[in-house]
């Protein structure tokens, strides 16, 4: 379970992470290589959750799509600096609770 939750993270840091850096290049004028190294940590961030130990890519996706919301809002909150308000909240721990539904709940 860890090692899920840390791919979760690291893919998720690295898809807002690299889209952060594209989006400076092409919105707020930023040097080229921003885009550039932008790009290959989104290449990157294409291979992480093949590490995942899970068998299906659906549901990989599926629950990391929960996981990247909630770091969204984190992403938002240190680094745009926007506060994430009740809303946000509730809706990520909404998230939460249904990627661990997804991810653990037993199956037959």
């Amino acid at each position: 379970m860890f090692k899920s939750i840390v791919l979760f993270v690291l893919a998720g840091l690295a898809e807002i992470g690299g889209g952060y850096l594209v989006w400076l290049w092409l919105r707020e004028d930023k040097p080229f290589w921003y885009g550039i190294i932008g790009s290959f940590i989104l290449v990157f961030y294409g291979i992480i959750p093949t590490l995942q130990s899970f068998p299906s890519f659906g549901r990989v996706y599926a629950a990391y799509g929960g996981v990247f919301i909630i770091l969204a809002v984190l992403w938002g909150w240190g680094i745009d600096k926007k506060a994430p308000d009740l809303y946000d909240w509730l809706g990520a721990m909404i998230c939460l609770i249904g990627v661990s539904i997804m991810l653990w709940a037993p199956r037959s």
